[in-house]
């Protein structure tokens, strides 16, 4: 077994000067997005997140939320402030990070560069005094699972980054970790091979059985690889779900707007209630929401107000009568293949519609008239506190 459990997890950085003390009406200030107290920088707040056994765990969101942070204070790479930290059951927020029987990738491969690949590899089993034949079965084992067999006698100068990524990963596992930690490893390749490493990655987890919490600023990452996905801003932790539930069932426009791409489309809209039954209308579109969206409504007694209705790109149709939908214009048009992505200015908003090309009917030239709705399915409604009104009552 090897779970991991973060209870109450909080990391400040004191402050370099003593703040002044604030008033007991006055809110705490915000310094980068992130909240300064009289203590010093929250950087991380009250994070809480149970990861089971051989699960893969994906930290997500933009630079500066506190994902690396949280990645190190589980590595001891940073000192915990307040809360508990357990791997099986073990509390070690006190333990070395030597002793704590993890493993960790790091952004910059950090290979040692006079070691062959070989040597690299081996070193960390040297380190615990692994006897030879284990060493060598270790990373014969190690270089084969990650297909850098051939590139064991070379020096990391003579690899690619795709390959010293490899060697990184492989030194990683060698030790065969309780909990493997990985740390933005794909952000230095470029888009290509970080296709091709997302995919070997996916294929190591199921050939090594451990577990795995892997922070990222690309969700598409985040989509691709996690069992669950944490998505933080500001080091608060906003959501927690798999990749479909987060996807389709965001918690607040923050979410919704983060994973997905393109990003979901935002519009300014009204809920109704009519006679027990919800819709939502957009300038000339009046939609009716789908049973399982006036089931979550009703159960939380949301009233009729003001909204921002939020629509996946690829949701929108083009069909329908003119003057019951929504009116924009063209301003780019992308062809990629199989799909048209329509950049438009709806409402005062810029938005994209992507349209399958076989269903493309009409040229949209730039600067044209589009007339486009969404069916009561699909679409999210966030109250002006950019909550969603489904989840949150």
């Amino acid at each position: 077994m090897s779970t991991v459990s973060l209870k109450h997890i909080v990391k400040v950085y004191p402050n370099a000067v003593p703040t002044k003390k604030k008033k007991a009406t006055e809110q705490p200030e915000k310094k980068h997005n992130l909240l300064v107290t009289e203590e010093g920088v929250l950087a991380v707040q009250d994070f809480n997140l149970e990861i089971g056994d051989q699960e893969f765990i994906v930290l997500v969101g933009p630079s500066g939320c506190g994902k690396s942070t949280t990645l190190r204070m589980v590595a001891g790479l940073e000192d915990i402030t307040r809360g508990d930290l357990e791997i099986d059951g073990v509390r070690v927020n006190d333990i070395a990070p030597k002793d704590r029987d993890i493993s960790m990738v790091f952004q910059n491969y950090a290979l040692y560069p006079h070691m062959t690949v070989r040597e690299n590899l081996e070193f960390p089993l040297k380190l615990r005094k692994v006897p030879r034949d284990e060493i060598e079965r270790s990373v014969e084992q190690a270089a084969e699972i990650l297909g850098i067999t051939q590139y064991l006698d070379r020096k990391p100068k003579a690899l690619s980054g795709g390959q010293r990524q490899r060697v990184a990963i492989g030194r990683a596992i060698v030790r065969e970790p309780k909990v493997l930690l990985m740390d933005e490893p794909l952000s230095n390749l470029d888009a290509k091979l970080r296709n091709q490493m997302r995919a070997e990655i996916i294929k190591l987890r199921q050939r090594i059985k451990t577990t795995f919490i892997y922070v990222t600023h690309d969700q598409t990452e985040a989509m691709t690889l996690g069992d669950r996905i944490v998505i933080m801003k500001d080091g608060v932790v906003q959501q927690i779900g798999t990749p479909q539930e987060v996807y389709n069932n965001p918690v607040n426009i923050f979410v919704a707007g983060f994973i997905g791409v393109p990003m979901m489309n935002f519009y300014t809209a009204k809920l109704l209630l009519k006679n027990g039954t919800y819709y939502v209308q957009v300038e000339n579109a009046v939609i009716e929401l789908s049973a399982e969206k006036q089931k979550n409504l009703k159960s939380h007694n949301v009233k009729a107000q003001d909204i921002t209705a939020g629509v996946r790109p690829d949701h929108i149709v083009l069909k329908g009568d003119p003057s019951k939908m929504i009116h924009g214009k063209v301003d780019v048009s992308e062809l990629m293949g199989s799909q048209v992505h329509l950049h438009i200015n709806a409402m005062g908003k810029d938005g994209i519609i992507i349209v399958p090309t076989l269903d493309l009917t009409d040229n949209f030239a730039i600067g044209s008239d589009i007339s486009f709705t969404f069916g009561g399915n699909v679409v999210s409604v966030f109250d002006q506190n950019g909550d969603n009104l489904e989840y949150n009552s």
